[in-house]
């Protein structure tokens, strides 16, 4: 299962990633106008319509004897997407395990348990307030679902330039947080990271 929803996402078979991407932006967009009920609802019909049509034609070629009678949805009903007791309990193990340290995580962030953290956290809450201002929810997540089908094959295309540009970021963000830590300490040169480094003169 895990590996088609990468063949998807990396478009191995263009025409089943045109049509997985095109549903969902093309779903999204019409919550813009519509309740998800109207939408999920009115999908519904529309796929039940078809289904049902392609279903009644190929039983009528088959008593034309213009068909072999097959189910024309035979591979999707024969899809196996049921768990055995031990995947359902990996499965729910992992997720409460998610759960559980997301929690500890954001106890620790609200309740100051590292000082730097809960700082990056509220610039972080403080920024995101002006998203909101900018675009809502759903917008988001129709830019997240764009970037997913986006991003993986940009990066597997460019990913030489993508990891030098991304180190570059990386040595910047290294030294602006070396620079907030020996704020932190109360200043002082960064230390030497070369063994047996010169130490500083004591007085």
């Amino acid at each position: 299962m895990a590996s088609k929803v990468m063949d998807v996402i990396y478009w191995k078979d263009t025409e089943r990633t045109g049509m997985v991407l095109t549903g969902l932006v093309v779903g999204l967009l019409s919550l813009f106008q519509l309740s998800i009920i109207t939408v999920v609802s009115t999908v519904s019909l529309a796929v039940m319509c078809f289904t049902i049509s392609v279903r009644i034609y190929y039983q009528l070629l088959f008593v034309l004897n213009w068909g072999d009678g097959q189910h024309p949805f035979k591979k999707y009903l024969d899809l196996d997407i049921s768990f055995s007791g031990e995947q359902a309990d990996l499965y729910m193990r992992k997720a409460i395990v998610m759960t559980l340290s997301a929690v500890d995580t954001l106890k620790r962030l609200i309740f100051v348990g590292n000082l730097f953290d809960s700082l990056k956290f509220l610039v972080l809450m403080y920024l995101v307030t002006y998203l909101g201002n900018l675009c809502n929810g759903l917008t988001l997540l129709i830019i997240s679902v764009i970037a997913v089908f986006s991003l993986p094959l940009f990066y597997s295309r460019r990913q030489e330039q993508v990891d030098s540009v991304i180190a570059k970021i990386q040595a910047h963000i290294d030294n602006i947080k070396d620079i907030f830590q020996r704020l932190a300490r109360g200043g002082g040169p960064p230390p030497d990271p070369t063994p047996g480094g010169a130490k500083p003169n004591q007085q």
